[in-house]
């Protein structure tokens, strides 16, 4: 009788220099059949190291490590080929430093103290594309990162954001007007009545024609530029 094959495994890599954090999170995503954590980085530059080295599909990164901090990993993991979808773990309240990584291209953030659930939830939707963002503070996560956006004349700014999205069509603004409202996949699909497989790829055309870096910046963009409320 033929066997079903087992379901391709989600391989995270963790990078906490706080050991009982890293103990707790893997412990919570071992009760996924569908998640292997594949290695434990206590910094940085280890967690580059190791992703070059293991090729995870996503690296939950700790903003604030010793040696090298979560912030100046972002660049490095994303140059990586295959890059993983870099998370940043972090804390209420450090907003400033999440945007900061949100602009260097992590696809997201989760709060350390997301129940069991969400975390899960989590890794499947940055391993599949989606943008992870704690619904706490994505409202004023956005705030700042649309306070922070250069500002060298109104005139100027109006400008590049009509190139950026002159070469969309008008489905690519509808999905980046959904990217904007924080949707994911499957929500954009139902919502336009397209299958997951169209989304994903008009997701990926957006980011290409627009020059971001993930579905996180592509958000903002949709938000600068008045597709998003």
């Amino acid at each position: 009788m033929p066997t079903t094959p087992p379901t391709p495994s989600i391989r995270v890599l963790l990078a906490d220099d706080e050991e009982m954090i890293r103990h707790g999170v893997r412990m919570i995503l071992q009760h996924a059949d569908d998640i292997e954590v594949v290695g434990e980085a206590v910094n940085g530059a280890e967690a580059v190291a190791l992703a070059a080295e293991l090729h995870p599909d996503v690296a939950l990164v700790d903003i604030r490590m010793p040696v090298q901090d979560g912030l100046a990993s972002v660049a490095p993991l994303r140059a990586l080929d295959p890059a993983p979808q870099v998370v940043m773990l972090t804390t209420f309240g450090d907003e400033e430093n999440v945007t900061r990584a949100l602009r260097s291209g992590a696809g997201g953030f989760l709060l350390k103290d997301e129940g069991p659930e969400e975390l899960i939830r989590a890794v499947r939707a940055a391993a599949s594309g989606d943008a992870v963002l704690s619904p706490g503070v994505t409202g004023t996560v956005i705030k700042h990162m649309l306070q922070g956006a250069p500002h060298d004349g109104a005139e100027d700014e109006s400008a590049v954001l009509r190139r950026r999205l002159a070469a969309l069509t008008d489905r690519e603004r509808e999905v980046l007007a959904l990217l904007g409202e924080g949707l994911p996949n499957l929500l954009i699909a139902d919502r336009l009545g397209i299958g997951t497989g169209t989304v994903k790829t008009h997701v990926g055309v957006i980011l290409d024609k627009t020059g971001t870096d993930s579905r996180v910046q592509a958000a903002l963009l949709a938000h600068q530029a008045g597709l998003a409320s």
